[in-house]
């Protein structure tokens, strides 16, 4: 009895938030800053706008699940889907349909409630960002002064889906891999909230339309490279994919904190991984590569539109592409990148621009500064590799067993002769 109300009034706090997330939604998006103008009206055009959202971005995953086979195959020498319908293009509709029709069973032993909650609290966020990302200038459901921190405060959020997911399967191998995944999750958070500090500093703003007009010139992946790779690879390790798909380890702990998980609420998670992953490839254009701006002037908003959509696409490919060639990395290995090379270039960002705002040095100092911050970790890897090598074969030299050459024995023809 005691577990039962536990998990009532773990459900009626996930309830509570819900509510609260989509009453700050209904605020944002009808009314900011003015609540008397929240009327029917206004919520029945946040349905319609949430539903329509919701339809392109499913439209989305469809196509990145065929991208992806597609890339895969074309990079390890395969064919990929080619049957259902022209190309393949029909095949993700098909995987969809399978989805949907399976059997979705819960364990015995799991907690029912939040058990079934736990795939909306991570697909939630992942969607909800969604409302303040601009496709291009005045292509967006709510453009935001504070976007960059709305951004990183609502992303967060399903760490606690991912957890909760582990713990409610009553499953240990469940338990470890949401331990697995929060630990993760927590570790690349800061690499990624301190690039978009940076960012916001260059910007002189937390809006996303302000941050990409100041790009109209110069991207700031020009004049940040090692900001744009260190989003990059904690975005990688945000959205649990390869070579950072740790927490879903198959070898290692089944199959991570949905080992337990079938059917539709399976479904909810892959689909929550590839908007995560198209939300960390728009954010990325958004922050780095100008957006929908092009440094020849103004483009129509359908241009913009689709210049915007080539990049982020380019990003997501690079993502793909980065599954196709490294293998996974072990946990520890994984909480090293984060807490002894990526936060501490993040932090190095973050100063070298400090230090060239404060100063105003000319702008072409930051890529330098950058470069060279990102040289020491290299060389300093470099070394240490070359080190463990040499001691390696030093090691295995004095191990090695010295094998005298003996003479050959004559055989009986040759002793006669």
């Amino acid at each position: 009895m005691r577990a039962r109300a536990g998990e009532v009034v773990v459900f009626g706090l996930i309830v509570a938030g819900l509510l609260g997330i989509l009453g700050g939604l209904v605020l944002t998006v009808g009314a900011l800053g003015n609540p008397e103008r929240v009327t029917l009206v206004v919520v029945a055009q946040l349905a319609t706008v949430l539903i329509v959202l919701f339809t392109l971005l499913a439209i989305v995953v469809l196509t990145l699940v065929w991208l992806e086979r597609k890339q895969l195959a074309r990079m390890q020498s395969r064919v990929g889907p080619t049957r259902v319908g022209p190309f393949g293009l029909l095949q993700p509709v098909a995987d969809a349909i399978k989805l949907l029709m399976k059997e979705d069973v819960a364990p015995a032993t799991s907690s029912k409630l939040l058990f079934f909650v736990a795939p909306l609290l991570v697909f939630v966020p992942a969607f909800v960002v969604w409302l303040t990302i601009p496709f291009a200038r005045d292509v967006v459901v709510r453009s935001l002064d504070m976007g960059l921190f709305f951004f990183i405060a609502v992303s967060v959020l399903s760490i606690v889906g991912l957890v909760l997911a582990g713990w409610s399967s009553g499953s240990k191998y469940a338990v470890l891999g949401g331990i697995r995944a929060a630990a993760q999750l927590i570790s690349y958070e800061i690499p990624i909230i301190m690039t978009v500090l940076t960012v916001a500093m260059l910007a002189d703003s937390m809006s996303f339309v302000v941050v990409v007009e100041a790009q109209r010139t110069v991207p700031f992946i020009v004049l940040q490279p090692l900001g744009f790779i260190v989003f990059f690879v904690a975005g990688l390790a945000e959205v649990g994919r390869t070579p950072f798909d740790v927490y879903s380890a198959e070898s290692e702990i089944v199959g991570g904190p949905f080992v337990e998980y079938s059917g539709a609420h399976w479904a909810i998670f892959f689909l929550a991984e590839y908007v995560n992953t198209f939300v960390i490839g728009a954010v990325a254009a958004l922050l780095f590569l100008g957006g929908w701006s092009w440094p020849f002037g103004d483009l129509p908003a359908a241009a913009g539109v689709a210049l915007f959509l080539g990049k982020t696409y380019l990003v997501v490919m690079m993502i793909f592409w980065v599954r196709a060639t490294y293998p996974r990395l072990r946990i520890d290995q994984l909480m090293s990148l984060g807490w002894k090379v990526l936060i501490p270039l993040s932090f190095a960002v973050v100063v070298a621009t400090a230090v060239q705002l404060f100063y105003d040095w000319p702008r072409w100092t930051l890529p330098v500064m950058s470069l060279a911050v990102l040289a020491v970790p290299v060389v300093m890897q470099l070394r240490m590799g070359r080190r463990r090598a040499l001691a390696e074969a030093r090691r295995y030299a004095e191990r090695a067993v010295v094998v005298e050459a003996q003479p050959r024995p004559q055989r009986p023809q040759e002793a006669g002769a």
